[in-house]
């Protein structure tokens, strides 16, 4: 099955999956219904998760429900637990909007709730990330997760992102990772498009991001916390919400 995910991951173009998906989802949910892992976007329980990825997929990680990622339901928890993202008035702006959170968000009446990007059939307002028509301090609240590795110039798309926020403002722009490395890695000069899932983790990445991915936005002008959410849940819970252990969530603030 990972092999069949992986070929079906780079041959159908993104903007089709997301459509072909709606389709699908409702059949492998209830194929995989079990116990033993909960995806605690919409708390439905399932035997084992699908597998997910490229050139190296990742076993038992994508919610047969909501196709939830680790990340996804990292993140779902963190802004459940810890933030007011639920209950206060706040004026949002979401890049690339997941399935798993679309129609959620879109729902919660004290939103005020706009999705942007240049491809996703979920985007109200197609736009380049690095030049955005929105007004200067016009969000309380970005969300931007998994977008900035496809970006070739990330600093510029950073400062636009700084430019809409309004004082005050937080966001979560959380990206592919790897905290061994101390430097960001990136190479133009890789373009088969195999070789380039190899080392970035996917076909269209244009980096790895390291450690020094913080110090980049702060440099912009955010304050940056680097949340290991991960520490504060049991080890149980970690596992059966099928979590990444030790992933950081930059939240950021103007």
């Amino acid at each position: 099955m990972s092999k069949l995910f992986s070929f079906i991951l780079n041959r159908i173009p993104r903007p089709l999956l997301i459509r072909l998906s709606y389709w699908v989802r409702p059949i492998f949910a209830l194929y995989f219904r079990g116990n033993t892992y909960t995806d605690p976007i919409d708390g439905k329980g399932f035997r084992k998760f699908l597998p997910y990825g490229y050139e190296r997929p990742r076993a038992n990680v994508l919610s047969p429900s909501t196709l939830s990622l680790e990340r996804h339901r990292l993140l779902w928890l963190y802004l459940k637990q810890e933030t007011p993202f639920f209950t206060d008035k706040l004026k949002v702006l979401h890049f690339a909007p997941e399935q798993a959170f679309y129609k959620r968000f879109r729902k919660l009446p004290n939103l005020e709730y706009t999705t942007t990007d240049l491809l996703s059939p979920l985007a109200d307002v197609k736009a380049d990330i690095c030049d955005l028509p929105f007004e200067d301090n016009s969000f309380d609240l970005i969300l931007c997760n998994h977008v900035l590795e496809h970006i070739p110039d990330d600093r510029k798309a950073m400062q636009e992102l700084f430019r809409v926020l309004r004082p005050g403002g937080w966001g979560v722009f959380q990206i592919p990772q790897d905290l061994t490395r101390e430097k960001t890695f990136e190479d133009d000069s890789i373009t088969d498009k195999k070789e380039r899932a190899m080392i970035f983790g996917q076909y269209d990445h244009v980096r790895v991001y390291g450690r020094d991915y913080f110090d980049t936005l702060r440099s912009v002008g955010f304050t940056v916390s680097e949340i290991d959410y991960t520490d504060q849940l049991s080890a149980a819970d970690v596992e059966r919400y099928r979590l990444a252990k030790g992933e950081i969530i930059p939240v950021v603030r103007k």
